[in-house]
């Protein structure tokens, strides 16, 4: 069974990205936006992803964001520049850049 937000969740939170049947919480959803609009770094769990590398991302996740890695994988192949993931090198480079005001 993949679990969605609760309906009290739903209602004190603002939607979070949706793929499917799953979700990226909205703490994770600030996380990664801060990472792509401001080049901030982020935690263990959201770099791996970033990387590519889901071993790590397994190893690392909490149970919610375990369950609900698809929707990490549709939201940067969908919605996120391809410069800013997909290796440790794009990483690096991303956090590398300053962003310009």
């Amino acid at each position: 069974m993949t679990p969605t937000p609760s309906s009290v969740e739903s209602a004190e939170q603002s939607t979070p990205y949706t793929f499917r049947d799953w979700y990226i919480p909205d703490r994770m959803m600030e996380a990664l936006t801060r990472y792509v609009e401001q080049h901030v770094p982020t935690g263990d769990f959201l770099l791996a992803v970033l990387e590519n590398n889901l071993s790590e991302a397994v190893g690392r996740a909490d149970d919610e964001n375990l369950q609900n890695l698809p929707a990490y994988v549709a939201y940067l192949y969908n919605e996120v520049p391809s410069t800013c993931h997909g290796s440790p090198e794009k990483v690096t480079a991303w956090l590398a850049k300053v962003k310009q005001p």
